[in-house]
């Protein structure tokens, strides 16, 4: 049996209101598209406190009020899905004191963001090899993944425990049974088939990935998902990650013309003349 926990189902800137049922949306006035799905790696915390000449775990303490500040801002801009790595398989590697601070440190915020979630109408989801988790991080996900089950807004995923390599390799492993036990044909598996094994089929992949810190990797988060996302890297490590920096990585977004790999649409104007440059 996989250890996977798949889920259930599956600057200053001038603002725009938009009308909804519940909280109030205000989000940046954009030239483009809106991203629906921002990922993030939360990157820079123990640079930060060290460059402070502080201890690293005050580092991942003050990465708390950003997580909520982004949180609550996505929330408030519309964003749909909010996935932010929290915790890597490779993390468990980590000095032993450090770790054990980090899923005490979990444990706390999913009980102390509760009202917080519940005020912004979130709606919580833990991603990853969940079971490797320590029971009492686990239980308080378990619950705040049930008190935020009934929120009709934004869904924030915390990766926990959670690597990319590991998702496909538990992916294909059921993948596996189930073609060993005849529930699968082989002939009928296609790139659906596996998405349908992932930890969570059902979000949609996401538009935009940050990382902060100046970091060019994408650090085995996501590998699949974010095949088409658009990437935008942030100078601040993430204990300076606020609204303003989130506000520039989505204007940066809509700025961008999405391809997937086609040509885009000719402008009208070159259609007329029948050539576009470029």
């Amino acid at each position: 049996m996989s250890q996977r926990a798949k889920t259930e189902g599956h600057g200053e800137a001038s603002l725009e209101t938009k009308d909804r049922s519940g909280p109030e949306i205000v989000r940046p006035q954009l030239d483009g598209a809106f991203p629906e799905h921002i990922a993030i790696i939360m990157d820079g915390n123990g640079r930060w406190a060290q460059e402070k000449g502080k201890r690293r775990i005050f580092g991942h303490r003050e990465g708390i009020d950003s997580v909520r500040e982004t949180t609550t801002t996505c929330a408030r801009m519309g964003v749909k899905s909010l996935t932010l790595y929290a915790f890597s398989v490779e993390n468990w590697k980590r000095p032993r004191p450090e770790v054990r601070y980090l899923m005490r440190l979990l444990r706390l915020f999913l009980v102390g963001e509760r009202k917080t979630l519940m005020d912004n109408d979130v709606r919580l989801r833990g991603i990853g090899r969940l079971d490797d988790l320590p029971e009492p991080a686990l239980d308080e996900l378990r619950s705040t993944e049930k008190l935020t089950s009934g929120n009709n807004g934004m869904l924030l995923r915390l990766a926990l425990s959670y690597g990319s390599r590991a998702e496909l390799a538990d992916a294909v492993r059921d993948v596996a049974y189930d073609v060993k036990a005849g529930r699968l044909d082989p002939a009928s598996i296609d790139e659906e088939t596996l998405r349908s094994y992932l930890y969570d089929p059902t979000t949609p992949d996401p538009d935009l990935l940050i990382r902060t810190a100046g970091e060019m990797r994408l650090s085995n988060f996501l590998l699949w998902q974010v095949s088409y996302s658009e990437l935008y890297v942030s100078e601040v490590c993430w204990p300076e990650f606020r609204e303003q920096e989130l506000v520039r990585a989505i204007e940066a977004y809509a700025a961008r013309v999405r391809k997937y790999g086609a040509l885009p649409d000719k402008p009208a104007a070159a259609q007329a003349n029948g050539a576009v440059k470029g």
